[in-house]
């Protein structure tokens, strides 16, 4: 046939343009077809895997005629921080940074023992996670905060009384409303000895803590806590970004000395990849829904805030302080300076199908720079002085930009900074922080009205 009834459309034109449907991309067709050939949902580790509203949007402006810059070089900018002054023996570490809860058996021990040593030697804290506290982990932090999971894997009184902190984790910013996922090539001899599990043996945590199930519930929690510590450390609440401005006034009046806030882009060692997408808010939105929830009830300033979930480096930092967070807390950046998707074992990477900078396999337990592994061949590529020492100078750069930002917009205390220091680049950044979109002031645009702090705080 010289042709067809409908042609091919391109008049002569030469071969075909491709077009890709807005709708069924190449990921979304990938993503059928998987779920066509197992049956069932997909794994994966790592955090989400679309845009959302971050702290991208909005810019600092620094002093120029109206207000007075800090000299870097010879001007002080204080970077010192106390959780839980409420408590009896706050929480002080020398920076606003802080180490998330990461389980040794999502990690390896190396990572867990790496990660205290910079966080010891950069003076701030780190978190055990779910599944107990691993003897290196303790002996290398200097500061360490003991978490409470709904599993209760690993829970030992005496490990919680050598804590300089408890976290009660409600949820997490990865996979909020749904328990921890270990799966089962993880579970190591030492793994299942420490969670009292099945060797080898698919492990998933509860949604929920057994021994309690609500607000009321949490009052008595709390209160246990501090009976078994003695009431000599703070007691943080951990919560997913989901209803915060509720759940924030719930743990506050509950006796929260330190709420954790989870956002959206926290990351996890093994998830449904569907909640890592859709389900949470933002990290930037949580920051702002958090610090209006303490104003309303009159605790801003009094119950700290600490805001992990996609931090990245010192400018998110700077920008999230400034919003209202006491300080904030990093994981996959923290992985990351250890040496997680650095180009080297490419012919690991390619067994997991996989390249460097690509590569979301935390659940697999084949990590090839041996951090998200138990596998003693893949953890002896992670020696924990040298990772250490990574993990300690991506924390001293963070506290080097914090500073400097602070110190151009006049501020002597990186905690004096404030939304006033801030400008929205977009109106929906505008529109979820309140910060004044750029070209509008005094417009007198809703959004552009900060609420006010009480008790002059801020």
């Amino acid at each position: 046939m010289e042709g067809s009834v409908l042609g091919d459309d391109r008049g002569g034109r030469g071969a075909a343009v491709l077009r890709e449907s807005p709708i069924w991309t190449r990921a979304v067709i990938d993503d059928i077809q998987t779920k066509a050939d197992v049956g069932r949902y997909r794994y994966a580790g790592g955090a989400l895997h679309r845009q959302v509203p971050n702290f991208d949007g909005l810019t600092f402006i620094p002093c120029t005629l109206s207000r007075v810059p800090l000299e870097g070089y010879r001007e002080r900018c204080d970077t010192a921080t106390i959780l839980g002054t409420r408590a009896a023996n706050p929480v002080t570490i020398d920076i606003p940074v802080t180490i998330v809860g990461m389980s040794f058996g999502a990690l390896s021990r190396n990572a867990k023992a790496a990660l205290g040593k910079a966080a010891t030697a950069m003076g701030t804290s780190t978190t055990t996670g779910d599944g107990g506290m691993h003897p290196m982990e303790r002996e290398s932090s200097k500061t360490l905060v003991y978490q409470i999971c709904p599993s209760h894997y690993g829970n030992n009184p005496e490990h919680m009384r050598q804590a300089e902190a408890v976290e009660i984790v409600v949820g997490q910013g990865a996979k909020p409303g749904t328990g921890g996922v270990l799966l089962g090539m993880k579970v190591s001899e030492e793994v299942a000895r420490m969670r009292t599990l099945p060797l080898g043996v698919d492990q998933r945590s509860p949604v929920r803590h057994p021994d309690f199930t609500g607000a009321d519930d949490l009052v008595i929690k709390i209160e246990e806590v501090r009976q078994a510590t003695e009431g000599r450390v703070p007691v943080y609440v951990k919560i997913g970004a989901c209803r915060v401005r509720d759940d924030v006034k719930l743990a506050a009046k509950a006796g929260a000395d330190v709420i954790v806030i989870d956002g959206m882009e926290g990351a996890s060692g093994a998830s449904p990849e569907v909640l890592f997408d859709h389900t949470g808010i933002p990290t930037i939105a949580a920051v702002v829904e958090a610090r209006r929830a303490l104003e309303e009830i009159g605790l801003y300033g009094e119950v700290q805030l600490v805001i992990q979930g996609g931090i990245r480096g010192g400018v998110d930092a700077a920008k999230a302080i400034a919003l209202g967070a006491d300080a904030v807390g990093i994981g996959t950046a923290a992985l990351i300076a250890l040496n997680c998707n650095k180009d080297v074992h490419r012919e690991d990477y390619e067994r997991l199908g996989t390249e460097p900078g690509f590569c979301h396999h935390c659940h697999t337990g084949g990590c090839p720079v041996g951090i998200t592994t138990q596998d003693e061949g893949l953890i002896e590529r992670l020696p924990v002085d040298e990772a250490a020492d990574r993990v300690t100078n991506f924390l001293r750069s963070m506290v080097m930009e914090i500073q400097m930002l602070a110190r151009a917009c006049g501020k002597a205390d990186v905690h004096d900074l404030e939304p006033e220091d801030l400008r929205s680049l977009d109106l929906q950044t505008a529109l979820i922080t309140g910060v004044p979109l750029v070209g509008t002031d005094g417009l007198n645009l809703p959004w552009t009205q900060p609420s006010p702090a009480p008790n002059g705080h801020r």
